[in-house]
């Protein structure tokens, strides 16, 4: 059995001098990770024997161990040894009153050390010894059995051991230790009458070095044979491969990591947080618009807004409100296929030809000249200047003489029908122009329906600037052009 441990020794100690070996100069990760360990000691022994009175003599050793590589708290290695002193025996009722035995010693067996902190590393031993001893009486006399080779003076005995060791250096630990090595047979002391078979108890101390032990350069916990990264700054956690712990394994590491949760494949920048290549503030993986230009407003999506719904982002929008469902141009406005300033959503005469002049809806203005060929019975002209405010189509108190007298005759003739129309001179928007006149050709009709006269008896239109009356390049043409015509048709 001796012999099958000293092979199996010698061969991990030298795998572990070829895979194992590092600088003596780098900080240590474990003293007894992937090491060899060479100790000496001495201590004392104390016989169980056949002699009662307490007596110590004393015993050195050297022991050689290996300690297979370890990435935790626990570390098991092989321990050989060898070593010589005596053991001491007194009884003042025994003949002769003292024996002396010569001890040497060879052995092995398996060494469990397990590491409290960084310094203090607690460990059982537990073997088998092989003992050569020689049992002698006052001035050295061999003892009588000993003597007559009565038994036989060497034999296999059994050890079991506790100890402690301190870290001094990163290299050198000091040592110390109890332990017991039990005989198989009664004769240490030459007494062959004893009870019970002899043991020796022994208590030592010593000194451990230890040489090819793994490294930990960047002091992470990984020893360097495992670190893939040996550089970790001091502090990182890192994984059982010594890199940098990266949890959304983008790449980055989380003590760098800007944005830990990254979801997995996802591209990052080096602060770890996902692509965003138009700076829109959606990330490119759920950016379905990637190109958006800088400074605009977008969606989750990352797509430019478009409030209106119509297909044309807000910042090319020229008609922002353009109701749902209606076609529109590329920029947002809705259709106008007829280019008559009426769109095609609203348009009841969609082919009107090129140039003709629109109603609200699209459809050609009827000729004021179609308009005299009714006999007109009475005729009112409201100056706008003295009826409306600027820009305005609310009636001013001045108007309302000329309003109420003809009110009067609309209600003596109930069966008359009349034409309002609103103009304008030239001056700002044609478009704005005809509104504004229809407004305030409204304005009247309102004015007379309050006095009870129905709405059904009137035609309202706006006529904007079309029809002057006189100079508009003038002030005094402009405001007379300024003007609301009410008109008796029939």
């Amino acid at each position: 059995m001796l012999r099958k441990i000293f092979f199996l020794s010698v061969f991990i100690l030298g795998f572990n001098q070829v895979f194992f070996s590092q600088s003596l100069q780098k900080k240590i990760y474990h003293p007894f990770t992937g090491t060899l360990v060479f100790t000496m000691e001495s201590g004392v022994t104390y016989g169980l024997t056949d002699y009662k009175d307490f007596s110590l003599d004393f015993l050195g050793k050297g022991m050689v161990e290996f300690f297979l590589p370890t990435y935790s708290k626990s570390s098991f290695g092989f321990r050989a040894y060898g070593g010589a002193g005596y053991l001491k025996g007194k009884d003042k009722t025994a003949t002769p009153y003292e024996f002396r035995t010569d001890l040497r010693v060879v052995g092995g067996g398996v060494v469990y050390a397990l590491s409290l902190g960084e310094a203090v590393f607690p460990y059982v031993f537990a073997g088998a010894t092989y003992t050569w001893f020689n049992p002698k009486g006052e001035n050295g006399k061999v003892l009588p059995n000993n003597a007559n080779n009565v038994y036989k003076k060497d034999e296999l005995d059994y050890n079991a051991e506790f100890g402690m060791r301190i870290l001094l250096t990163d290299n050198l630990t000091m040592n110390f230790s109890s332990g017991i090595q039990i005989s198989p047979n009664d004769y240490f002391d030459d007494k062959l009458y004893g009870t019970s078979k002899d043991a020796i108890l022994f208590g030592a101390l010593g000194f451990s070095f230890s040489f090819f032990g793994e490294q930990d350069s960047d002091e992470d916990g990984v020893v360097d044979s495992r670190d893939l990264c040996q550089n970790s700054p001091k502090g990182v956690k890192v994984d059982l491969l010594g890199c940098p712990i990266d949890s959304d394994k983008d790449g980055v590491p989380d003590y760098l990591d800007k944005c830990p949760d990254t979801p997995e494949k996802v591209k990052v920048d080096k602060k770890g947080c996902p692509l965003d290549t138009d700076n829109d503030g959606i990330s490119d993986y759920i950016d379905i618009c990637p190109n958006t230009p800088k400074g605009v407003l977008v969606d989750e999506f990352g797509c430019p807004l478009d409030a209106d719904n119509d297909g044309i982002p807000d910042y090319l929008d020229k008609c922002a409100n353009t109701s749902i469902g209606v076609q529109v141009d590329k920029y947002g406005c809705p259709l106008d296929n007829d280019g008559d300033g009426v769109p095609d959503y609203l348009d009841k005469c969609p082919n009107t030809p090129k140039n003709e002049q629109v109603d609200e809806s699209g459809c050609p203005i009827k000729k004021v000249e179609i308009i005299k060929e009714v006999p007109v019975i009475k005729e009112v002209v409201l100056s706008a200047g003295a009826s409306f405010g600027v820009g305005s189509s609310v009636l001013l108190s001045g108007a309302y003489v000329d309003l109420d007298k003809i009110a009067q005759t609309m209600l003596e003739e109930k069966t008359s029908k009349w034409l309002i129309e609103g103009h304008t001179d030239n001056a700002g928007s044609a478009a704005n122009n005809k509104k504004l006149s229809l407004k305030r050709a409204n304005a009247v009709l309102s004015y007379f329906v309050s006095k009870g006269i129905s709405k059904n008896r009137f035609t309202v239109r706006g006529m904007g600037p079309d029809y002057p009356v006189a100079d508009n390049r003038t002030e005094e043409g402009r405001t007379k052009n300024r003007r609301v015509v009410i008109l008796r048709v029939d």
